[in-house]
C-alpha cells in the first residue's frame, strides 16, 4: 500500500471539498491514510493532523516513538508530565487560521471531542466519514489482491467446517472453533466480526448471538463469519442442514439462492446500490415471503465490516470501479428457521466478480 499517495490524494480530495484540513484518530481512518494501527491508546490525547496541503502531524504519547518511527511526517511526542492539549492548541493554530472549516473524525471519543472542541470553538467543524468515504469506497489494486485473500480464507474455513461433526456441538463451540482456526491454520489477523453459529429457531434472528443450544438431527444451521486479512474483512454467511431437509426448507433455500444469484447478476458499473437491493427483495416478494426478508441486501467491505456502500433499498449511489460490498438476501421464518446466503462482491472490469467461492448449493450434512 502507498500510504503517501493516500495522504495525498486525501488533501487532494479535502481540498476540493472546501476544507482546509483533517483530524483523525486512531481507527479504521488512521490506518487507510498511515497503515499505522496503534493500540490501547485509551484516553490518550493521540491525533493525525492533515492539512489540505504541507505534511501531516502525529501528536501521540512518547510510549509510541518506535510504532511511529516510520510515519511520513512530523511526529510530536508528550510526555506523562505534559498537557498534551496544549501542545495541540499551539500545533492547530500554526497550521490553521481562524474559522477555517476543519473535519473531524466521527470516531473520536465523546471525552477527547470535549476537549478538543474548547481549542476548535473558532474554527468550523464537519464530519470526516461523507468526505473520506468517498475514497475508501473505491478499492485499489493493492487492496482488492488483499480483500480477496481474507475471502479465501472465508471459503476454506466454510470446507473446514463441512469436515466436522456438527450434530451434538453447540454453537458457541462452533464460533469459537472458526475464530480459532481462522487466526491459527489460515492465518487471518483476527475475525471481522464475533462469529454467527445460529440454529433451527434461532436462525430466525439475522444477528443471533451464539448460545449453548446443541446443534441437532433436522436443524437448519446458519453461519456467518469473516477473515481479517492485513487489516482487511471478508463476510461469508452459509446455511446448511444436518440430516433430512423438509419441503418447505428446500423451497425457502432454493428462494434465497434465487434472489441472491439474481441481484449479482444485475451487478455492473453504472448500476445504484438500489437497483441490486430491489433485485433480490422482487424475488423473493415474488413467492410472497417479502415480510419475512427484513434486513438490507448488503453493505460495503474493506477496512471496515460495515461501511459504504450500502445496499439497500432506495440508495441512489452508483456502483464503481472498485467498489466492494456483500450480497446477501435472507428469509427469517420466526419459530421454524432462517436462510442466509452472503458473498463479497467486487466490481471489476465494470462487472460484479464474486470473491468469496464457498458452494451456494444447499449442502445437507449427515
Amino acid at each position: 500500500m502507498n500510504y503517501k499517495r493516500r495522504i495525498y490524494n486525501f488533501q487532494s480530495h479535502v481540498k476540493k471539498r472546501g476544507f482546509e484540513g483533517a483530524l483523525i484518530v486512531p481507527g479504521s481512518n488512521f490506518y487507510y491514510l498511515t497503515g499505522l494501527n496503534p493500540l490501547g491508546t485509551l484516553e490518550r490525547l493521540f491525533v493525525l493532523i492533515v492539512p489540505s496541503q504541507d505534511s501531516p502531524t502525529v501528536i501521540a504519547p512518547q510510549i509510541y516513538e518506535e510504532e511511529l518511527s516510520e510515519f511520513d511526517g512530523e511526529v510530536i511526542l508528550w510526555s506523562d508530565s505534559e498537557n498534551p492539549y496544549k501542545i495541540f492548541a499551539t500545533k492547530v493554530r500554526e497550521t490553521f487560521k481562524e474559522s477555517e472549516k476543519l473535519l473531524i473524525d466521527d470516531t473520536m471519543p465523546v471525552g477527547t471531542f470535549l476537549k478538543v472542541q474548547k481549542v476548535l470553538d473558532k474554527y468550523s467543524l464537519y464530519s470526516l466519514s461523507p468526505v473520506i468515504s468517498e475514497l475508501r469506497e473505491i478499492k485499489d489494486e493493492d487492496e482488492i489482491k488483499v480483500l480477496k485473500k481474507a475471502a479465501k480464507i472465508a471459503d476454506k474455513m466454510f470446507y473446514k467446517l463441512m469436515d466436522e461433526e456438527l450434530e451434538g456441538k453447540s454453537e458457541k463451540e462452533l464460533a469459537n472453533m472458526i475464530e480459532y482456526m481462522m487466526k491459527n491454520e489460515f492465518d487471518a489477523d483476527g475475525v471481522s466480526f464475533d462469529p454467527i453459529v445460529a440454529s433451527g429457531p434461532n436462525g430466525a434472528n439475522p444477528h443471533h448471538t451464539p448460545s449453548t443450544r446443541k446443534i441437532r438431527k433436522g436443524d437448519v444451521v446458519i453461519f456467518d463469519y469473516g477473515a481479517k486479512y492485513l487489516g482487511y474483512c471478508s463476510d461469508i454467511t452459509r446455511t446448511v442442514v444436518v440430516g433430512s431437509p423438509s419441503e418447505e426448507v428446500k423451497k425457502v433455500y432454493e428462494i434465497v439462492k434465487e434472489s441472491q444469484e439474481t441481484a449479482f447478476q444485475q451487478v455492473k458499473e453504472g448500476i445504484t446500490a438500489g437497483d441490486i437491493d430491489s433485485a433480490a427483495r422482487n424475488v423473493i416478494a415474488k413467492y410472497g415471503y417479502d415480510k419475512y426478508f427484513i434486513h438490507r441486501t448488503g453493505h460495503g467491505l474493506g477496512i471496515d465490516v460495515h461501511e459504504e456502500p450500502y445496499i439497500s433499498p432506495g440508495n441512489t449511489k452508483l456502483l464503481k470501479e472498485g467498489m466492494v460490498f456483500t450480497i446477501e438476501p435472507g428469509i427469517y421464518l420466526h419459530g421454524k428457521f432462517g436462510i442466509r446466503i452472503e458473498d463479497d462482491v467486487v466490481v471489476l472490469n465494470k462487472k460484479g466478480v464474486r470473491l468469496t467461492e464457498a458452494e451456494r448449493e444447499l449442502i445437507i450434512v449427515d
